[in-house]
C-alpha cells in the first residue's frame, strides 16, 4: 500500500465506520497518547528498563500502527499529502546531510 492509498484507505474507513474524523486537537492528543504507547515498549523491551510481565503481550507493530493511523488522520483533516510531504523532506534532509553523517566520528565508530 503506498502512503497516497493509505490515505485514501483511512478516510474512506473514517467515513463509513468511524462516522466522522474527530476534531484536530482530539487527534493530536491520541497521536500523543499512542506515541507514548510505542515509547513504552521501546524503553522496556529495547531499553534499560525492565518489561512488565503485562507488556511483554504488547505489539510495537500493532501500536506503530496506531501511531500512523492517526496521523494519517491528521493528514488528511490538514490537506497534507503526505507522499509529498515525505518526498520533500527526504529531499531537503538529503540535501542539508549530504556529508554531516558521514563526517561524523561518532557515527563511524564500530
Amino acid at each position: 500500500m503506498t502512503i497516497q492509498e493509505a490515505q485514501k484507505t483511512v478516510d474512506e474507513w473514517i467515513k463509513t465506520v468511524g462516522v466522522r474524523y474527530f476534531n484536530e486537537l482530539t487527534n493530536m492528543a491520541m497521536l500523543t497518547e499512542e506515541v507514548g504507547e510505542v515509547a513504552r515498549i521501546i524503553a522496556r523491551r529495547y531499553g534499560e528498563q525492565s518489561e512488565k510481565e503485562s507488556d511483554k503481550a504488547k505489539d510495537l507493530g500493532d501500536e506503530m500502527a496506531d501511531v500512523l493511523f492517526v496521523l494519517i488522520c491528521l493528514a488528511n483533516q490538514t490537506g497534507v499529502d503526505l507522499t509529498a510531504a515525505l518526498q520533500k523532506n527526504l529531499d531537503k534532509k538529503t540535501k542539508r546531510d549530504a556529508t554531516r553523517h558521514l563526517e561524523n566520528p561518532k557515527l563511524n565508530q564500530v
